[in-house]
């Protein structure tokens, strides 16, 4: 065999080799794509998305889509996401190729983060459940529960873990403004009173803020609840993440309220909400956008922290709708169905 023929034979085996490696060594990424819509009015596997039990409620049409993002790749992905597959998904008009650590944290596997993304859905489900009773100023009660104390903390040795908070300065906890939020809303060293149910007594503790980070605090964790007067079931299967919070609670709204929100349109819509209608940005936007157009949404109702990241991606015949808290997300649908201007990105 000549020189020429053995070079070539041993370049050929090392491109091989390195395509063989290539192929099966995973890359630290994952793809982004669209993933399925649900709308919060209709049914799914045969019940109702947004189910009430225990007061009125009136019938709806149209849609209000919560959309979801699907991802390909991640710790201990079959078959390995390797750099095949990344250039595929990047050379995609509606895929986005992002850092493995975006989703996943490192250290933790696809069934810790999973189990993380369908807590942060359950607790999204109570939130919006809450934005929805709170703006209808339907009655309900706010429980924050102390979860911890920090060491050293002017909460230490004074509060336990199982107190609730139920007022700060004798302004009851509620659901504009949370037993942290009032607290915080001080500076790092004036005294503040709160009142603290313990197992079904009352107590006043008068405490000390301290400065964490410049916020005012007490060292304490807390983690808030609600007992609402009737029962909100929302039945979305293994859907996780917090980021339909916003649609969720518009459903809700619909369903207890005479009317309809859509006034018969296709509307599709994202953003984790808080129990005061706060809409806070989600990540994903284009492929979400991407999904609520291809399932037929013709307006969509856009976080305004994501309105940069949206507005040069937008599908062809979709119409993005600037929302910054679910009373403007309200007044938004109530401008459409009257004709009027409504904010956009």
């Amino acid at each position: 065999m000549s020189r020429r023929a053995v070079t070539l034979l041993i370049a050929g085996i090392g491109v091989i080799v390195a395509l063989i490696v290539a192929a099966v060594l995973p890359v630290p990424y994952v793809a982004l794509l669209p993933g399925p819509t649900y709308n919060t009015l209709g049914p799914l596997n045969g019940k109702p998305v947004v189910q009430i039990t225990g007061h009125r409620t009136y019938p709806t049409t149209g849609h209000l889509n919560m959309v979801t993002v699907s991802f390909i790749g991640g710790p201990g992905s079959s078959p390995p996401f390797n750099i095949f597959a990344a250039i595929q998904a990047w050379l995609s008009p509606h895929e986005a190729v992002v850092p493995q650590s975006e989703l996943f944290p490192p250290g933790q596997t696809q069934q810790q983060v999973i189990k993380a993304d369908t807590e942060q859905m359950v607790n999204s489900q109570q939130t919006a459940t809450a934005a929805a009773l709170c703006l209808m100023g339907t009655k309900f009660t706010t429980n924050d529960t102390i979860t911890s104390t920090t060491p050293g903390s002017p909460a230490a040795g004074v509060l336990r873990p199982g107190d609730v908070i139920v007022a700060v300065d004798g302004q009851p906890v509620n659901c504009h403004e949370s037993a942290l939020s009032m607290i915080q809303n001080r500076r790092p060293g004036q005294r503040v009173t709160l009142t603290v149910d313990r197992h079904g007594t009352r107590h006043a503790v008068i405490l000390k803020t301290v400065s964490y980070q410049g916020q005012p605090g007490i060292g304490v964790n807390v983690v808030e609840s609600f007992t609402f007067p009737f029962t909100v079931k929302i039945n979305i299967g293994n859907v996780g993440g917090p980021s339909a919070g916003m649609m969720f609670a518009l459903g809700i709204i619909d369903k207890l309220t005479p009317g309809n929100l859509s006034g018969g349109r296709f509307i599709a819509g994202t953003g984790e909400i808080t129990v005061n209608g706060t809409v806070g940005p989600i990540g994903g936007i284009q492929q979400k956008m991407v999904g609520a157009r291809a399932a037929g949404a013709t307006i969509f109702l856009t976080p305004a922290a994501n309105c940069p990241d949206a507005i040069g991606a937008v599908p062809p015949g979709l119409r993005l709708v600037r929302v910054s808290t679910l009373r403007g997300a309200l007044a938004a649908l109530n401008a459409l169905r009257a004709g009027r201007p409504v904010p956009s990105c």
